[in-house]
């Protein structure tokens, strides 16, 4: 089993397409008519079809059920790109973010679902949520957050815990099809 896509329950279907593919980069790569209602259905990736699936059904006002949908992008100067153009198009819920193990910022769709993009540290560590100060250089942001990692118990170098992930997950009979192993 392996992770493919997720479909999302929408109220404006015109406004959620605009803002996945004008704001986060996403191509319509079909729509179909499907048990009484127009779908659409989006991507970033030519191997999948699609990533997302924007679904109408949604009650007008009614609150997001997800937590978030997150992104991974290749590097912190590419997040810190990102959210340069969110915070210019005034996008609503803008939160930089250090977790250690990685970089984000989290905001909302225009349907108020929580979005988060993010770039992975070359660590592990257990998850925290502390401000991330986008205006600091790399440098600075990525000092601070190996004196972070340093201090937290249990973290280590992100390939050691992968490697170790992978075996226990393998023992487990948990290991997603088509996973490499780590190197």
């Amino acid at each position: 089993m392996a992770f493919s896509h997720i479909g999302l329950y929408v109220t404006d279907i015109d406004a959620m397409v605009r803002f996945y593919t004008e704001v986060l980069g996403f191509s319509v790569t079909d729509r179909a008519h499907i048990r009484g209602v127009d779908v659409v259905f989006i991507s970033r990736n030519p191997q999948e079809h699609h990533q997302i699936v924007l679904v109408p059904g949604r009650a007008p006002g009614s609150a997001s059920t997800l937590n978030q949908v997150s992104f991974r992008l290749p590097s912190l100067a590419e997040l810190r790109r990102v959210h340069a153009e969110l915070a210019a198009l005034q996008v609503s819920g803008l939160n930089p973010t250090n977790h250690g193990g990685s970089w984000s910022v989290y905001f909302m769709d225009p349907e108020g679902n929580r979005i988060e993009l993010l770039a992975q540290t070359p660590w592990y560590m257990p998850p925290v949520s502390l401000p991330l100060d986008l205006a600091r250089s790399d440098q600075e942001i990525l000092a601070d957050t190996q004196a972070m990692v340093a201090a937290a118990p249990g973290s280590m170098d992100r390939t050691e815990w992968s490697a170790q992930l992978q075996e226990r997950m393998r023992a487990e009979g948990t290991l997603e099809h088509g996973s490499l192993p780590c190197r």
